[in-house]
């Protein structure tokens, strides 16, 4: 049985299968707390976590946020417009100063890819990964990979479709290197200058149409378009993103009648799908929600364990 050693969680790209497995395990026992009347367990009690959010956030850092909560830590939370960073101050200092207080902990997104690697390297305390430019998300990667267990009962020999702006997600990075230490099978698509043809060099399928990319699917992971992205002319418009891509009444046909749909949130609807789909019986969005929270309380708890 693996073993947690690591005071860091930083990319999926570095986990071993089993260390992945640990986690979802472990996040199994914390969804049965989430269940109960009382849902607070002592385990970082006396562990004080930094919520460092550089860009802004909802699900993620109110996800993180509970998770602690519930896990009975003391909690700061920091966002860029009211730390030192917007006086003037460099992100290491800013962290330097935040350790000093004995914290034990911090969870951060930045938009800069690398920021968390640069701080680990530099900190005692641990650092966790709430998202790092479009490197990558591993906790949303993991409540992803979580549900899709939970729901299949098992990740080995699916077939898992990734759909959307894959050039500048970071939640699709972290589901592929995640999906494919496990053994799933896995496919992107989207339009081709969003779709970098690289990943094929790892095992990755790469398809420039929807039909060949979620036929067969067993998974249907669809992403966010990002609109902000548009000034690039990634793509035309985005009414033609959605009827060539968006998953909608007319091409949920190629769609296996079990497979699942998921999303990272938040939802563009009428763009990567339909409200009745997004609603529909197929889709786990609200289930993957509601995990990530016993993921995020496994992970603290993994890496607590070792500060």
């Amino acid at each position: 049985m693996a073993v947690w050693t690591r005071k860091d969680l930083i990319t999926l790209y570095d986990l071993e299968a089993d260390e992945i497995r640990l986690i979802l395990d472990t996040a199994a026992e914390f969804k049965k707390v989430s269940e109960r009347r009382i849902k607070k367990v002592p385990a970082l009690r006396g562990k004080t976590v930094v919520n460092f959010f550089v860009e802004p956030s909802t699900r993620t850092r109110t996800s993180f946020e509970l998770a602690e909560q519930r896990l009975s830590a003391d909690i700061i939370n920091i966002s860029a417009s009211t730390s030192s960073l917007s006086k003037g101050e460099t992100l290491l200092d800013t962290a330097k100063n935040i350790e000093a207080l004995q914290v034990n902990l911090i969870v951060m997104r930045h938009s800069a890819a690398g920021s968390h690697y640069f701080l680990a390297r530099r900190l005692k305390c641990g650092v966790l990964n709430a998202g790092d430019g479009a490197h990558e998300h591993p906790t949303q990667a993991l409540l992803d990979i979580f549900t899709i267990r939970e729901k299949k009962g098992k990740i080995e020999g699916l077939n898992v479709s990734i759909v959307g702006d894959i050039l500048h997600s970071r939640v699709a990075r972290s589901n592929i290197w995640g999906l494919l230490k496990l053994g799933a099978n896995v496919t992107i698509g989207g339009p081709a200058t969003l779709v970098p043809k690289e990943f094929e060099k790892i095992g990755v399928r790469v398809c420039d149409n929807l039909k060949d990319t979620i036929e067969g699917a067993d998974v249907v992971n669809l992403l966010r378009i990002q609109h902000e992205r548009q000034r690039a002319s990634y793509f035309p418009s985005i009414s033609e993103y959605a009827s060539i891509f968006g998953l909608n009444k007319e091409t949920v046909k190629y769609l296996k009648p079990d497979a699942l749909i998921m999303h990272p949130g938040p939802i563009n609807r009428g763009v990567e799908l339909d409200s009745s789909i997004a609603d529909g019986t197929q889709s786990v969005i609200l289930e993957q929600v509601t995990n990530g929270l016993a993921v995020r309380m496994a992970v603290l708890y993994l890496i607590a364990g070792c500060i």
